[in-house]
């Protein structure tokens, strides 16, 4: 069956037929899969109004325009199986422990901290690995991720746990909902003094999401207006009922500053895995697990904390995490010290990658070099396709002219740098996010690891891009070079002060509103005639106050009779006056407008610009 030709070139025309393609795919892309001219799929989109060539990356909703028109359905290859498909290709599987019931072996489990922030979440894993790590966090709040290991005697048997450190900010929401779905129980911290917080449910709610246990460890026990009761009673609302009142959730009550029960607090932890799940894992295969965190450092090159989940990690293993590649030079554990491998649960710091993985992604030991590389270079160009894809902005032929003409649409662009790859997502996810109405966009041109370079301030001056530093300062002349060429650089070190700065940017580019507010009203009691000024009114202030050169309008029974009136002048007795107030008579001229009367009200006000909120 064939469609209408278009340009002169017939199309075949599907009968319903699902298309499947990967994210930030080409009409080319498209064509092989119909069996068609790429050519002719342009010509289509010309039509529809999309000028979009042969071999550019088109977003979802282009390809799913295009195959209704063309009478075929179009799937869009989600990124997590696109990954499958990928390690498939090469004889690969992620996430299958290899061999038998046997071959798996008990492992320690893997614990987020959860809650609002202040509640000590960072004093409580302080408290657990007996390192000060809250004094070197600007504004107390956890900045990076980490990943430490410790050891509690649970029944005279020494056990481990492994915790996984998420920032504490409203701000990381998105780094603190990958944590939890790398997690296999979460605490969540709840400070007794102060109860269930707006960020107690939204980690609860990710720990539910992740459909992970929960152990609640109730806070600051010692401080003054503590009430571990209350907050039994209030989480018992979102479904968390304690153990003490017939449900199955552990509570512990502890002081993360004064050391106290956090024992119990790990002896519930392994309590928890040891009763609702089967944590085990194939030591004997090639290693597997996720990338917790990644840097760039000036001396060892890009440093990835990655988290062992099967298998087990050795030095000289190859690796491939995400788009990054490379054989494991060496690997360091939570104290910074040398070790030689990292069975399930463990994590450790990997050198000798490529470049800085993403937090999050996966990574997996393959055998050869060559197929690291392969399969890292095919994630890029993936993840490559996608953003451009994502770039695009839809505008049709009819509308672009007129959309950049009348300047419609306002664009704040960002690029943004930052010392961990965790970080700079969770900025870019919580700047995305900023609502302030439909004029403004914003748009992030590039976001990486490291210092800010000259590449960066080149971009940047092409595009009218603010530069955002986050725990990174300008390298070389990249400083100089921003000053000579005047590129805003702005160096940050908590994240929740990007966003306000942002913020209070983009609704500075928003068109002012202005709101209209009565000031008073006057009630006319004599009208005098004038042969040099016309009619005078002679007034009694109701309410407020009347001011010279203010806008006004009368109302007669209350109707409305005239808008857009000036008090052009006022008088109280013989004296010229600018302002008459409630309760006070007056005169009132209103310039060339004579039709007044008696018991007419003259209403005042004036246009006030209205604060963005």
């Amino acid at each position: 069956m064939q469609a209408p030709s278009v340009g002169g070139v017939m199309l075949p025309r599907g009968n319903g037929e699902t298309i499947r393609l990967s994210r930030g795919a080409s009409l080319t892309d498209f064509a092989e899969k119909i069996n068609a001219n790429p050519a002719s799929l342009v010509a289509v989109m010309m039509n529809l109004g999309e000028m979009v060539t042969a071999t550019q990356s088109v977003s979802d909703e282009t390809l799913q325009l295009l195959a209704g028109e063309m009478n075929y359905e179009v799937q869009i290859v989600s990124p997590e199986e696109e990954d499958r498909e990928l390690l498939e290709s090469f004889d690969l599987e992620f996430g299958e422990d290899e061999g038998s019931e046997e071959d798996l072996v008990v492992r320690p489990p893997v614990v987020t901290v959860m809650g609002h922030v202040d509640h000590g979440k960072t004093r409580l894993l302080d408290a657990i690995r007996k390192t000060n790590v809250i004094a070197g966090e600007a504004g107390g709040i956890t900045q990076h991720i980490g990943a430490y290991q410790v050891t509690t005697e649970v029944n005279e048997e020494d056990r481990k746990i492994t915790f996984i450190d998420t920032p504490g900010h409203e701000a990381f929401t998105a780094m603190r909902a990958r944590g939890a779905k790398s997690t296999d129980i979460a605490i969540l911290v709840v400070a007794a003094n102060d109860g269930v917080m707006p960020q107690t449910v939204e980690a609860l709610n990710h720990a539910k999401a992740a459909d992970v246990p929960i152990v609640v460890a109730v806070n600051k026990i010692d401080v003054e207006g503590a009430d571990p009761t209350k907050v039994r009673g209030q989480l018992t609302e979102y479904g968390l009922v304690a153990e003490e009142y017939g449900g199955d959730t552990m509570f512990v009550d502890i002081s993360a500053k004064q050391g106290l029960h956090i024992d119990s607090l790990l002896e519930a932890v392994i309590l928890t895995a040891d009763a609702s799940l089967d944590l085990r894992a194939n030591p004997n295969q090639d290693a597997q697990g996720i990338s917790i965190e990644s840097r760039l450092d000036r001396g060892r090159g890009a440093v990835a904390t990655v988290l062992v989940q099967r298998g087990t990690l050795r030095v000289g293993d190859t690796m491939v995490v995400g788009d990054a590649y490379g054989r494991v030079r060496a690997m360091l554990d939570d104290n910074g010290n040398n070790v030689a491998e990292a069975g399930p649960s463990t994590p450790v710091q990997v050198l000798g990658l490529t470049n800085v993985p993403g937090a999050g992604d996966n990574f997996i030991v393959v055998e050869e070099d060559r197929t690291a590389r392969q399969i890292a270079e095919k994630r890029a160009a993936r993840e490559r396709n996608a953003a451009f894809a994502k770039r695009t902005r839809r505008v049709s032929l009819e509308d672009l002219d007129k959309v950049l003409k009348a300047g419609e649409v306002q664009q704040l662009n960002l690029i943004i740098k930052g010392d961990a790859s965790g970080s700079v997502e969770a900025l870019e996810s919580s700047l995305l996010q900023l609502d302030v109405g439909e004029e403004v966009d914003i748009r992030v041109l590039h976001r990486g690891v490291g210092a800010v370079t000259e590449s960066d301030i080149d971009l940047a001056m092409g595009s009218d891009a603010i530069v955002i530093g986050f725990n990174v300062r300008a390298a070389g002349r990249a400083q100089q070079m921003a000053e000579r060429e005047g590129v805003d650089v702005r160096y940050y070190s908590v994240i929740y002060q990007a966003i306000e700065e942002i913020e209070a940017a983009l609704k500075g580019m928003l068109k002012p509103e202005y709101e209209e507010v009565e000031l008073g009203t006057a009630e006319i009691r004599e009208v005098f005639r004038s042969s040099k000024l016309g009619n005078i009114a002679g007034v009694l202030i109701r309410s407020g106050e009347v001011r010279r050169n203010t806008k006004a309008r009368l109302l007669r029974d209350g109707k409305v009779i005239a808008e857009n009136l000036t008090i052009e002048g006022l008088r109280r007795f013989k004296d010229d006056v600018t302002e008459i107030r409630e309760g006070f008579e007056g005169g009132i001229n209103l310039g060339n407008f004579n039709d007044i009367k008696v018991d007419d009200v003259i209403a005042t006000y004036e246009m006030r610009e209205k604060p963005r909120v």
